[in-house]
């Protein structure tokens, strides 16, 4: 299963100059909620995804009001530095969107 099939709106964006922040917005509260409960998204498998340390992932919070995830890291250049090939940080979300994984019924 991929991550696209459950959410309808997965994106990235800066959080200031210095972090990268993902929404995935669940299709629906079922899907949110199966998702959540499988524990498949941590601080670890964030890293894993963006090839980055444990310590550079901020935070990884399900956000229930909303049936959405958010997950903040640090960026690996500063937003508009020397390197930097995404000012905006628009870009950054295709890890999530290559994720495959095996949901628990």
């Amino acid at each position: 299963m991929r991550l696209t099939e459950l959410a309808s709106v997965i994106r990235s964006k800066n959080a200031g100059p210095y972090l990268l922040t993902f929404d995935v917005l669940f299709k629906n509260r079922s899907c949110f909620e199966n998702f959540k409960n499988s524990r498949l998204m941590t601080i670890e498998k964030a890293a894993e995804l963006y090839g980055t340390d444990v310590d550079d992932v901020v935070s990884v919070i399900f956000f229930d009001p909303a049936d959405a995830l958010k997950i903040t890291i640090n960026r690996p250049v500063v937003s508009g530095g020397l390197g930097d090939s995404d000012i905006y940080g628009a870009q950054q979300h295709a890890p999530l969107l290559d994720w495959q994984f095996d949901l628990p019924v």
